[in-house]
């Protein structure tokens, strides 16, 4: 629903009911992920989707129902069909469980909250009861970043088993489904939970202000990363050169990223094919746990590169997270192209893609999810 906070959020102000439509299951070449969602307000106006367009339709019809009836949520599948491929289903091959229910924007305000969070580019997260007892069926709970939770899902046992799952996919960026209770002594109720993340955007860091990073930085932020280009030298590091970056900075690379904060989900791209900038910056950057780090040069400049760092005491497991040369091999040469095989690189390193031509695999197109976060870590 967190796709749509923005018309969401409209329709809370005119306190009129409306209803949501949430992927929360796919399998198979799913168009759209789980957690994305399409809302009919009582004008019939529809925002959103769950298909990409294939059964947008008949969600629509489902919801009209639904917001003119009332009644409990409603949960449906819809496929492929092998008898007749013009039948209302995913044409893609996958398959997906769609929950529709009527939203009153009174009986939960706490979704307001999350709405405004979400406008302003804050990290929050929205647990969303998606199979379990009829009377929880739908319920939500917004976990804020830093404070208590804000509505209940039925209980403080089931609320509180919920809210430190959110918080630790909130940490991590993830919408996912859990399955929380079943236990006697502490959480008898058993519930399965889509939690709907957003969190702030994930940053790249580009360091050596040249043509490469001008590129690289309009990428990255078509990409949706808040780009920092950062170079040592103040003729080079301005905005005219670097329109599209979120920052600009001119200090000492390693000084700068030692100063910075980063996560999990941050991307630390070394452009400066200059040994004195490289060295110590990418001797911090992998010893740091970001989510990819990768260096510019050939293969001769690499292995150079590589002899220094060891040499400096990086161990072999660090070196071992180190992308360079960096970017997929496209056989790019301008900028431009060289932008798009670094953001390829970093796509499938996230993603766990292989990053060869999906002619050429076999099996599902989109992986399964990974593992949840360790819960012991999470705030």
């Amino acid at each position: 629903m967190l796709n749509i906070a923005y018309t969401l959020h409209q329709w809370y102000g005119r306190a009129r009911p409306f209803a949501l439509a949430t992927v929360t299951h796919v399998s198979g070449s799913a168009p759209l992920p789980v957690g994305t969602a399409l809302a009919v307000d009582m004008e019939g106006t529809a925002v959103g989707s769950v298909s990409g367009g294939c059964v947008e339709a008949a969600v629509y019809e489902l919801c009209q129902h639904v917001l003119a009836h009332g009644g409990p949520p409603v949960r449906t599948r819809f496929g492929y069909s092998d008898d007749d491929a013009f039948a209302v289903g995913l044409t893609c091959g996958g398959e997906i469980e769609v929950l529709v229910q009527r939203v009153e924007p009174a009986a939960e305000a706490h979704l307001a909250a999350a709405l405004e969070t979400v406008i302003a580019g804050r990290s929050c997260a929205v647990a969303h009861v998606i199979d379990g007892s009829g009377e929880l069926l739908g319920r939500t709970l917004h976990v804020p970043d830093g404070g208590p939770h804000d509505g209940t899902l039925g209980g403080e046992n089931e609320d509180k088993a919920v809210v430190a799952h959110a918080r630790a996919l909130r940490r991590a960026g993830r919408t996912a489904r859990v399955e929380v209770g079943g236990e006697a002594d502490t959480c008898p109720t058993r519930l399965t939970v889509l939690v709907h993340t957003h969190a702030h955007r994930p940053r790249m860091l580009i360091f050596g202000a040249v043509d490469f990073a001008a590129a690289l930085s309009q990428a990255g932020r078509f990409l949706g990363y808040h780009v920092t280009v950062c170079d040592a030298r103040p003729v080079f590091t301005t905005r005219a050169r670097f329109p599209h970056a979120d920052e600009i900075v001119t200090d000492w690379p390693h000084r700068y990223l030692a100063a910075t904060e980063t996560d999990a989900r941050t991307a630390i791209c070394v452009l400066t094919h200059d040994a004195k900038f490289d060295i110590p910056l990418l001797r911090s950057a992998l010893a740091l746990p970001v989510g990819y780090v990768g260096a510019m040069g050939s293969r001769r400049t690499h292995g150079h590169r590589v002899d220094l760092l060891l040499e400096a005491g990086v161990p072999e497991e660090q070196l071992a997270r180190l992308h360079s040369p960096i970017g997929l091999d496209l056989g790019a040469r301008t900028p431009e192209e060289t932008a798009i095989s670094i953001t390829a690189e970093i796509i499938a390193h996230t993603n766990r893609g292989t990053g060869l031509p999906l002619a050429h695999g076999t099996g599902r197109i989109h992986p399964p999810a990974q593992p949840l976060p360790d819960l012991a870590t999470a705030p």
